[in-house]
């Protein structure tokens, strides 16, 4: 029976890994009429107390070793849960949170950190235990897993098809990790799915097959994805293929670390401002502290338009400070003109993203968006994307200044041309606020009405919650052939660097080529020849391998040699860093004359393959940026 389950799951289970919350869905594949549920998951929410939510918090306390007894951190499935995860721990680290590890997911896909190293908390103090932002996300997972079991002890969710979902601007080395997370806590059927997807995937399946009467040959769905951490941004046509209607996804927008977190920030520090005028200065601590807090009250104001305001209790340290605590309150009016015009400002299409000139040291922390403004980053998006349907290149108005370095705030061109979608699919947490979608469609439909273009539908039927997940096991019905696919491939061109071959300058490093080594749109499980002449690769010693990546640039080939490319339509990607073993009959420091081949696994993730010209032995890199010098692998 065992068996048989292992070879015919009975479920697809879909799991939403967000920045703040992660959901668990799963449809019963072997019923015909089942439909996708969600799996309310046991949880801590106070010491000794247990409830069951839809959603887990992608939180994690690192307890005082004396803050909880064991009678009460029991679980239904242990006495001795591993971590404190969930909405116990984002009530603890409101209090505590220097103790409190949020964001792991961001940390997941940033690449100036190894993500393999314990150093969360980031900048807590010694005596807080760390764990790196890979074992974090092991433990939500781990959690989940463990939830499931206890439900179901005859299918065990590692004997399941599951689908993790991704943010579509995950970089290959993020996907990566991500399933290394699973398969660490023993996942093994698994796949990724990009969560734009996934949120219109639980649109057509909410629709019951009625989704072919809202949208049309020709119509353009622009899903904006606002969660806790990220903006999210997807650009899906649809087509015809034979008299029926299909979706090809043809852009994702960058990886935008801008959404609720960034929020509540904001209007902590506006708290902490109020209070100054008052003459009552707060510590950082404080203001973190502070920031949990208002994450409940910015909830709660959006969610009813009808309360005025939310107290807010600023702690304090020590007995003798127990009498002094600071209370003030957020009130209706300072979180619409802090998220309504700071986050969601009217802007023209014309008006992207500003940049300003970065400090030479800055801490060791994400690398947040730098412009709060969520309307220009969906302008600048649009602008990029002006030919994503394949039509002319977007037009663009000479600057003088372009590429001239020292000139912050001047843009190297101006787009006056954009993709104009027809339909909008919003997600995530923070558009469950009516206020905030309101002025975010309002604002898109004024750039379309400005370019004498329709105004865009917006679909609905959707738990902007609940969505990602529930598109997600539905997905697993779809990989066994019902229902509508999405298609797309990678969404985005990869190329490696090639240093050039010239004389030495003084004080110039050689300049850069790149090699196209997987066109945009390369399926998941394809694989490709690099037609190029034969490259020099060093064994046995360490080498750096410099990756690009590209949105834009859609007809490129693979073997395709750029030798010049305009700043914004190759981005670079971090250095590959890796030791390429020595085999038999060759010696360390050899140069192996090399032809490249790529392909793109199942999960989204690329592996870059060095063939030798003279035996055919291989080398594998994998475009995973492992930090720990063993993404190469070597085979006879």
């Amino acid at each position: 029976m065992e068996e048989m389950n292992q070879q015919h799951p009975k479920f697809s289970v879909g799991i939403d890994l967000g920045t703040t919350h992660c959901v668990l869905s799963y449809v019963d594949t072997t019923d015909e009429e089942a439909r996708v549920s969600v799996m309310p998951v046991p949880q801590l929410t106070a010491p000794g107390n247990v409830e069951s939510r839809e959603q887990l918090g992608s939180f994690l306390y690192q307890p005082h070793e004396h803050e909880m007894n064991p009678a009460s951190r029991v679980l239904p499935w242990t006495t001795e849960p591993t971590a404190l995860v969930g909405a116990i721990a984002r009530n603890l680290g409101a209090k505590t949170p220097i103790r409190l590890i949020a964001s792991a997911k961001s940390w997941l896909c940033h690449g100036g950190v190894n993500r393999r190293d314990a150093f969360l908390p980031a900048g807590s103090p010694e005596e807080v235990e760390k764990v790196s932002p890979l074992r974090a996300t092991e433990l939500y997972l781990e959690h989940l897993k463990q939830a499931w079991d206890h439900a179901n002890p005859n299918n065990p969710l590692a004997q399941q098809d599951v689908t993790i979902t991704v943010p579509a601007s995950f970089d290959p080395a993020a996907r990566d990790l991500t399933a290394e997370a699973a398969r660490n806590v023993g996942l093994v059927h698994l796949t990724l799915l990009e969560e734009p997807q996934a949120a219109l995937y639980n649109w057509i399946d909410n629709s019951n097959d009625s989704w072919r009467d809202q949208v049309s040959v020709g119509d353009v769905v622009l899903v904006v994805d606002i969660g806790g951490g990220t903006t999210d941004l997807s650009l899906v046509e649809v087509t015809e293929d034979e008299g029926n209607l299909t979706l090809n996804r043809i852009a994702v927008g960058e990886h935008i670390l801008l959404g609720g977190d960034n929020m509540d920030l904001a209007l902590a520090y506006r708290l902490k401002m109020k209070l100054a005028q008052d003459g009552k200065e707060l510590q950082p601590w404080q203001v973190q502290a502070m920031t949990h807090a208002c994450r409940d009250a910015k909830e709660a104001l959006l969610n009813d338009a009808e309360l005025q305001a939310v107290p807010i209790v600023v702690p304090s340290r020590g007995s003798k400070l127990l009498g002094a605590t600071l209370k003030t309150e957020l009130t209706q009016q300072e979180v619409q003109q802090t998220l309504v015009d700071g986050f969601f400002p009217k802007v023209a299409i014309t008006e992207l993203p500003v940049q300003k000139s970065r400090g030479a040291l800055t801490q060791m922390g994400l690398p947040y968006a730098q412009d709060a403004g969520i309307t220009r980053h969906i302008a600048a998006f649009l602008a990029k994307q002006a030919n994503a349907q394949g039509g002319e290149a977007p037009a663009q108005e000479h600057n003088p200044f372009a590429g001239m370095p020292g000139m912050p705030g001047i843009e190297q061109s101006i787009n006056t041309d954009f993709i104009k979608p027809t339909v909008i699919l919003f997600n995530g947490g923070v558009l469950k606020s009516e206020l905030l979608a309101n002025r975010l469609q309002e604002t898109i439909n004024a750039w379309l009405i400005d370019a004498e273009a329709e105004s865009a539908k917006r679909l609905t039927g959707v738990d902007l919650d609940l969505a990602v997940a529930s598109g997600a096991s539905y997905y697993g019905s779809v990989r066994r052939g019902q229902g509508v696919r999405i298609r797309g491939g990678i969404a985005s061109a990869y190329y490696v660097g090639i240093e050039s071959a010239m004389p030495a300058i003084p004080g110039m490093t050689p300049p850069l080529e790149a090699l196209c080594v997987a066109p945009f749109g390369m399926e998941e499980g394809s694989s490709v020849t690099v037609p190029s002449q034969e490259f020099g690769l060093v064994i046995g010693q360490p080498v750096h391998f410099q990756f690009f990546g590209s949105t834009v640039r859609r007809e490129d080939e693979a073997g395709t040699h750029l030798d010049h490319w305009a700043p914004d339509e190759l981005e670079e990607l971090p250095e590959i860093h890796v030791t390429l073993p020595v085999s038999e009959g060759r010696k360390e420091g050899e140069v192996v004359p090399v032809t490249l081949a790529s392909r793109v696994t199942e999960l989204g993730t690329l592996y870059l393959e060095a063939i030798a010209s003279d035996n055919g032995q291989k080398w594998h890199v994998e475009f995973d940026v492992r930090e720990d010098n063993t993404s190469s692998e070597e085979n006879a």
